[in-house]
């Protein structure tokens, strides 16, 4: 069956009464790998974008919603103006916030990269257009380099994650609401391929976080680290932010830990939905929410807490890469189209694994140091070259090809100067 791609909404709602009641943990064990994991030969390739957003005339100046309200008009999320009518963009990419009013582009999966590449350009266009003409602009780098975080939206959601994060330090106010990612979302592959896939997207993430690192500065300060965003991502709750350890059963070992992580989040019809301490979904199949008030969870209710992890690497069915720093909007094509070409064909991605062994699993090292470790830069030279290789398998024209490959290689050229 081939992968469905539906982007879940952010906000969230309570489970309605007809969902199917959860029983036991096999049965809740099955329902996240049958929907985290769908299989057909690979097909689609989606994107989101996400920016922090400026005064042209003042960019640390903190953003008031309405000015952003104003010049997004109708295609303004209902997270910010409940009675909008939230219209997806012309080429029919939706529009959501993060918590800091960072705004999202979530385009719509496509059958090839140079379909995905018209229909985000056109939106990311008319974006930008509707905010130059308020005097506002995106930003171009991972995390808000002038202004330190600070929530905007309202949501219960929102204020239960910062209540939720708040007592583990600043991690987790900087990634809600300071934060902008660039995230990848492909097939998952047949079942016989999905291990190879799973752990190659994964293997990637040391060496590619590097190679795109971009978010030293942050609230006007030098971190000291290449990719603060990420770290600040690392330091909310490990539970759910951690990268997988890549097996010969993904979805079984995705399942056993979403079933194991406590609950984040429990919407509800009151306006907080703190989850009771320490209840995991499993102890709450098992009837342990009963001293909460807490009936029988659903299969809604387990689709709900999926959306309360933020890994590396998320699966949806697809597979959403998430360990990029948001990248300058004209040159966002550049990482997707070189994590496609990577993943494009079996005998590339088991290239991808022998080439990524070295730094398996350097997350952090690739965070603060990016492409200055050494070890890594080898690597990420070695997959930069692998990926430009490859990008005739694309269906990009020429041109934009050699203006990628280009790009690409100018970040990882400096790295390789200094290993020679």
């Amino acid at each position: 069956m081939t992968t469905v791609h539906d982007f879940p909404e952010k906000s969230g709602s309570a489970s309605n009464a007809t969902a199917k009641v959860l029983s036991d943990r096999a049965e809740g064990e099955a329902y996240v790998a049958s929907v985290c994991f769908k299989h057909g030969p690979p097909r689609l390739l989606g994107v989101e974008l996400e920016f922090t957003v400026h005064y042209a005339d003042e960019p640390a100046r903190p953003l008031d919603p309405d000015d952003l309200a104003t010049a997004l008009g109708p295609h303004t999320p209902r997270t910010l103006r409940p009675d909008s009518p939230a219209l997806p963009l012309p080429a029919g990419s939706p529009l959501s916030l993060e918590p800091g009013c960072q705004v999202e582009i979530s385009a719509r999966p496509q059958t090839t990269l140079r379909h995905l590449d018209a229909v985000v350009s056109a939106d990311l266009a008319h974006l930008e257009s509707l905010l130059a003409a308020r005097g506002l602009y995106l930003g171009d780098t991972g995390i808000d380099r002038y202004r330190a975080p600070a929530r905007k939206l309202g949501t219960p959601r929102y204020a239960a994650m910062e209540r939720r994060f708040a007592p583990m330090g600043q991690g987790g106010a900087t990634m809600m609401c300071s934060t902008a990612g660039l995230q990848v979302c492909v097939d998952a592959g047949e079942a016989h391929d999905l291990a190879v896939r799973w752990a190659a997207v994964h293997a990637l993430g040391p060496p590619l976080l590097a190679t795109f690192a971009n978010s030293r500065i942050h609230a006007g300060r030098d971190t000291g680290h290449a990719s603060a965003r990420w770290l600040a991502v690392m330091e909310t709750e490990k539970a759910r932010t951690r990268s997988a350890e890549p097996g010969e059963d993904p979805a079984a070992e995705w399942a056993g830990r979403i079933l194991d992580t406590p609950l984040m989040v429990l919407p509800g019809p009151g306006g907080r939905w703190d989850a009771p301490d320490s209840l995991t979904f499993a102890d709450w199949i098992d009837g342990r929410g009963e001293s909460a008030g807490l009936g029988k969870p659903t299969e809604d209710d387990l689709a709900y807490h999926l959306t309360t992890f933020f890994t590396p690497v998320r699966p949806q069915g697809y597979l959403e890469i998430r360990y990029l720093d948001a990248q300058p909007a004209a040159r966002w094509l550049h990482p997707v189209a070189l994590l496609a070409a990577l993943l494009a064909r079996p005998s590339t991605v088991d290239k991808v694994l022998e080439l990524c062994e070295p730094v398996m699993g350097k997350w952090e090292c690739a965070a603060r140091f990016g492409l200055a470790d050494r070890a890594i830069a080898a690597v990420a030279s070695e997959v930069v070259d692998l990926g430009c290789a490859e990008l005739g398998t694309t269906g990009l024209p020429p041109e934009t090809i050699t203006e990628i490959s280009e790009g690409v290689q100018s970040l990882v050229r400096g790295s390789r100067s200094h290993q020679s």
